[in-house]
């Protein structure tokens, strides 16, 4: 996998009892410890997994599962890494990867992406990524 994890890049936060789930809330959970490498990904399972052009991951120290279930999880890459998402809704909600010690968590599945911590600081698979820039609006255009 294309994924290096930084715990000390510059401006990481602690941010004690992140709280995040699925969209139908069948699964709830609440991290502790500082973000660890917020990162976008571009690789084709992150493509087809998330039905969107990038993912974008942090990893947490502990992610303890608080709702009425735990993810399904989907192995990936075989005895490398694994992808955790509701058999409700199909909301992408987790990661583990066999050379990460942190738990991966789709930053959009935290009830709050407002932290200066979970800027990414790296594009893994960058090119995988698509190769259009987002279209412009007649509003950006009047700028």
């Amino acid at each position: 996998m294309d994924v290096t994890p930084a715990a000390d890049f510059e401006g990481a936060e602690e941010a004690e009892g992140r709280t995040g789930g699925c969209l139908c809330g069948r699964i709830r959970f609440t991290t502790r410890g500082p973000a660890v490498f917020p990162h976008t990904c571009a690789c084709e399972h992150c493509q087809k997994l998330g039905g969107a052009p990038v993912m974008w991951w942090v990893g947490f120290e502990t992610v303890t599962w608080t709702g009425e279930s735990e993810p399904t999880w989907f192995e990936t890459f075989e005895g490398e890494a694994k992808r955790g998402f509701c058999p409700t809704c199909g909301s992408r909600v987790a990661a583990i990867d066999r050379d990460v010690p942190e738990t991966g968590i789709n930053v959009t599945a935290l009830d709050d992406t407002s932290g200066t911590d979970l800027v990414p600081v790296h594009a893994s698979f960058r090119d995988k990524a698509v190769h259009w820039p987002a279209p412009e609006t007649e509003d950006s255009a009047a700028g």
